[in-house]
């Protein structure tokens, strides 16, 4: 890799605002779009908050966007470890940010739906009730999906490579590597209609989503202990020599 100190360092930092960034964004969406997409759509009620919707697709957008970026900044710190990993790190988390604007989609989607419903003045048609319960039921399949099943693949690739390189302390990427399966197994459960907002869902996330932010801080903070990548590369030379 051929980087100076001050262009890994700003690298690192980069990825883990990003990292926060996703995070932040996301978390905001769901305060801003709060319980309103909680039960069956009600067009008319949908459309009387539109600011609330608007300003939640947009967070979506924003999390999509950082999704995206991560990788493409980490690629060429985890070619270090493996091409496949960082190819399969970029694949898994584009998938999830394709994922995130499906759902920005057809929450704009469900809105414009709505509207047109409110100007109708009428009684909502059933043909039209059902395709607003059906884009209701696509946005919660990509905050699930995306959000929790694909998301938790992408951490459990990161920090098995972190793990395997020791480019951050061992601690985080073990920390990672148990909190990633609980978080697919939370994903999961949901698709067998666990809520994610209940007691287990969170239980079994919460570990990955405070490492992701552990990580974040340290990687603004420290960066990259890319010497470890390198006196492992001599060793294994010497090794075989």
């Amino acid at each position: 890799m051929h980087e100076d100190q001050s262009s890994r360092s700003r690298r690192a930092t980069v990825v883990g605002a990003l990292f926060i960034v996703a995070t932040v964004a996301a978390g905001l969406s769901q305060v801003a779009i709060g319980s309103l997409l909680d039960d069956p759509a009600d067009l008319a009620d949908i459309a009387a908050h539109e600011n609330e919707l608007r300003i939640g697709a947009l967070l979506d957008l924003v999390t999509a966007a950082a999704v995206a970026a991560i990788p493409v900044m980490l690629y060429p710190i985890l070619v270090l470890d493996r091409v496949t990993t960082a190819v399969g790190y970029l694949a898994a988390r584009v998938l999830e940010a394709a994922v995130i604007l499906v759902g920005a989609i057809s929450l704009l989607t469900l809105l414009a739906l709505g509207q047109n419903a409110l100007d109708a003045g009428a009684v909502t048609a059933p043909a039209t009730q059902t395709l607003g319960d059906l884009l209701l039921e696509v946005r919660d399949l990509t905050d699930l999906v995306g959000t929790q099943i694909v998301f938790a693949v992408t951490a459990l690739i990161l920090n098995a490579s972190f793990h395997r390189t020791r480019i951050v302390p061992r601690l985080i990427s073990v920390w990672g590597l148990i909190g990633a399966p609980l978080a697919l197994a939370a994903g999961i459960l949901g698709l067998f209609g666990l809520s994610p907002f209940s007691t287990l869902s969170v239980a079994l996330f919460l570990p990955i989503a405070v490492n992701e932010m552990v990580l974040a801080v340290w990687l603004i903070a420290k960066g990259f202990d890319l010497a470890a990548v390198e006196s492992g590369a001599q060793g294994g030379a010497m090794g075989g020599a």
